[in-house]
């Protein structure tokens, strides 16, 4: 089967989930080759997930460069590997990052680029989402050959052992890719909850939790099922909870095994970010809110006193 190029996402804690659905979807389609990008020693330490997750073969591209300075030169990088092996597709992390290494690379290869892909088949056609949701649309690269940005949480990893083999990528890059440079890194300090983006239980707050310390609410919630934080452009910016948290079309997409909305009325904004997800829970005071019909199970009462109840109840349970 063709080689099919993964560009590896990782974090300090190790390989991001995003990778290894990655992995997932490109065994559908060809033979994984994972791609590291970052300092001497990267792909030592992510080696065995990738091999776990079926990384046929893992290209090694370690230098200071890599790591000291912006996107440009990852993309370079990748874009010199392209050429040299001619894979099936390039798949990618929906991601800041990932979506700019994938403008790159495109305008590089002079090649077509789809982002946001929830889906993707073996001819290249892309499944997307469009219009906060509204309309699905499928699509293909008819310049070149697919280079693909997976939105995050868009199918289940699976784990297929392999063993691969690590190749060493040369790192050369030119001095257009140095203009942007890493002067410094501050470690955001990281709680007991999983990563929003990539949690299976995600509990999102909305206006309707009343203020700042309703959402205590919430993350009571969110911690008794071992899910992450979320909360609703309304809230946000109502200063109830801070931006980073935020689900919807303007701030983070999530697609949870379980996604639990109170006080979360519904608009087609926060839909666009969450409406994948596998089973919904919606806690709203108002029966007509347009949560319930996207919701699997729906309670229409006051999420004070709803949601003390089922804390109460999971407790009894654990």
């Amino acid at each position: 089967m063709a080689e099919v190029l993964v560009v590896v996402e990782a974090a300090a804690s190790g390989v991001k989930k995003v990778t290894l659905e990655l992995l997932t979807l490109a065994r559908q389609i060809g033979t994984p080759s994972a791609v590291v990008l970052g300092g001497p020693g990267a792909a030592e330490a992510l080696t065995p997930k990738l091999a776990e997750y079926g990384a046929e073969k893992i290209y090694a591209a370690e230098s200071e460069e890599i790591d000291g300075y912006l996107v440009a030169p990852k993309a370079t990088v990748v874009a010199e590997l392209v050429k040299r092996v001619s894979p099936a597709a390039v798949l990618l992390a929906s991601s800041q990052e990932g979506k700019e290494i994938a403008a790159r690379l495109a305008i590089k290869l002079d090649n077509g680029v789809l982002t946001d892909a929830v889906g993707l088949e073996a001819d290249g056609t892309a499944t997307q989402v469009a219009f906060a949701g509204a309309t699905i649309v499928k699509s293909k690269v008819t310049r070149g050959l697919p280079i693909v940005a997976l939105r995050p949480n868009s199918l289940t990893p699976a784990p297929a052992p392999a063993s691969p083999s690590v190749e060493p990528l040369p790192v050369t890059v030119t001095e257009t890719d140095k203009l942007a440079k890493v002067v410094e890194r501050v470690a955001e300090q990281k709680g007991a909850r999983p990563e929003l983006s990539e949690a299976s239980v995600v509990v999102s707050g909305g206006r309707g939790v009343g203020g700042a310390d309703g959402f205590k609410l919430v993350e009571e919630l969110a911690d008794l099922l071992g899910g992450a934080v979320g909360a609703s452009r309304a809230a946000v910016d109502s200063g109830f909870y801070p931006h980073q948290y935020q689900v919807g079309q303007t701030g983070k997409t999530v697609s949870p095994q379980l996604y639990v909305a109170l006080g979360i009325s519904g608009a087609i904004q926060h839909r666009a970010g969450m409406q994948t997800s596998k089973t919904i829970v919606a806690v709203n005071k108002d029966g007509e809110a347009p949560i319930f019909e996207l919701a699997d199970y729906g309670v229409v009462g006051d999420l004070n006193k709803v949601v003390p109840q089922a804390a109460e109840e999971i407790r009894k349970r654990k």
